[in-house]
């Protein structure tokens, strides 16, 4: 396997206080790296960084070998980063189809097919396809903004949180969705939930303080003492 994205000892601050530390991770293509860390550990401030809506203090992001710190956020989009943001951030205002249209018109897509991939992934959508977004449930929303970042057909997944707030039924959906797109893209997933972290991910990393205090193969980790050392 190739590197596909390489942070290396990476700071970020927001004014005198500094978020993250030194943060070093590489994923390799088809990867799935799962990052856990407590509440205000640095974790959607990593994420936030890699897609370009804030700027690191030091360090580098490479993408394939290209440093991207430059790029701005719709460059990273469109050279091949899909992000799904804590809390979604879908277009309230917006039917469901009108939601992957942007996307798809944003990716310069003219065709219907990652549209009908991410309605293959997600029937549901079809559903609810002129309803608004902000009439959806919670795990609506949810599976709509995966299906938005999707219709991309991003190289690399970045997910905060798609889990927070979900029923389990949809939590079970889309666990199913993630496991089937590992066979066809690099994800990285923050994550709150050992067990779900721990049954998607190869290599589970943890982030304290902004530093990375421990990156392991998901099988060796011990689950009870991970949770323990979250809840600390």
């Amino acid at each position: 396997m190739t590197e596909h994205l390489l942070i290396e000892r990476l700071d970020h601050h927001y004014g005198s206080a500094q978020s993250l530390r030194g943060v070093s991770l590489a994923l390799q293509s088809g990867e799935c790296l799962a990052l856990l860390g407590r509440n205000g550990a640095g974790k959607t401030t990593l994420l936030r960084c890699l897609v370009g809506l804030l700027a690191p203090s030091g360090g580098r992001i490479l993408l394939d070998g290209e440093d991207i710190r430059s790029w701005p956020s719709y460059r990273r989009a469109q050279g091949g980063i899909g992000y799904v943001p804590q809390g979604r951030d879908i277009f309230p205002g917006l039917t469901t189809a009108e939601n992957l249209a942007v996307s798809r018109k944003a990716h310069g897509i003219r065709d219907s097919s990652g549209t009908d991939e991410v309605c293959a992934l997600f029937p549901a959508l079809r559903t609810l396809w002129h309803r608004r977004g902000g009439d959806l449930s919670g795990g609506q929303q949810q599976q709509l903004a995966i299906g938005r970042a999707l219709v991309g057909q991003p190289r690399l997944l970045i997910l905060d949180e798609p889990t927070e707030g979900i029923q389990p039924s949809i939590v079970q959906a889309i666990e199913a969705v993630i496991a089937a797109l590992k066979t066809r893209m690099t994800i990285l997933l923050v994550e709150q939930y050992v067990d779900f972290a721990r049954s998607l991910a190869d290599r589970i990393a943890v982030l304290s303080r902004g530093a990375v205090v421990s990156d392991n193969a998901a099988a060796d980790i011990d689950p009870e003492r991970l949770r323990r050392s979250l809840s600390i």
